[in-house]
């Protein structure tokens, strides 16, 4: 994210493979990393954060509930997944790691960015919300959602720290209450609107069919 070529950036959960890709869009747009957001703690967010902040010394924020998978990845996968990427590769968190509190708003790079603790995929999952405004998207606002809210559907909760009842309350106090133009850009998959996925999402859905049954 950034306020437009030529300018300092925020890179957002920097996964699997990423580096190359995301050295040739920095250099496409001439931009400066400046911090790094996570989302929330899995290898498939984090995988490249602790090379991008130390070859550039920058911080990587995350909600504390889900720093301790930055050093050790494991602590959020499965038994099948800890059997693929467990022992395989040395993980450690980034030199500088700040932690990220329920309705900070963080001033980076010309951009007021809001967080929004989110558990229910994870314990530590977060939405980070800024003004429509400071992007090409015509919207007042944008949430990147990382692994909450997907196009018509929701992170899995059957992982470690994760939680269907967390994760409907989340729903429920986080995104619906957010206008209906909002843009939803998800950690995987197409972007979204809160009106789309407020109309056709079925998780939504029933929690607006019921709105007390989470409480």
């Amino acid at each position: 994210m950034a306020a437009g070529p030529g300018e300092q950036c925020v890179i957002v959960d920097p996964g699997i493979g990423v580096l190359d890709q995301l050295d040739e869009v920095l250099a496409q747009h001439r931009l400066s990393p400046a911090a790094v957001l996570l989302t929330h703690g899995h290898l498939d967010h984090t995988f490249s954060v602790a090379p991008v902040c130390g070859a550039r010394g920058i911080t990587a924020y995350v909600h504390p509930d889900d720093r301790e998978m930055l050093a050790d990845p494991a602590k959020g996968l499965s038994a099948d997944l800890t059997a693929l990427f467990g022992g395989r590769i040395e993980y450690s968190e980034p030199s500088d790691v700040s932690e990220l509190a329920d309705g900070a708003v963080l001033d980076l790079v010309g951009l007021k960015i809001t967080v929004d603790h989110a558990p229910g995929h994870t314990g530590g999952s977060v939405l980070f919300r800024l003004p429509g405004e400071s992007s090409s998207w015509d919207a007042e606002e944008i949430c990147l959602s990382g692994d909450v809210l997907f196009a018509g559907s929701i992170g899995r909760t059957d992982l470690p720290g994760g939680s269907t009842p967390t994760m409907m309350t989340s729903l429920r106090d986080k995104i619906l209450p957010l206008a209906d133009d909002t843009v939803v850009l998800p950690g995987h998959g197409p972007a979204t609107t809160i009106g789309r996925e407020r109309a056709s999402n079925p998780y939504l859905r029933e929690l607006t069919a019921a709105p007390g049954r989470f409480l």
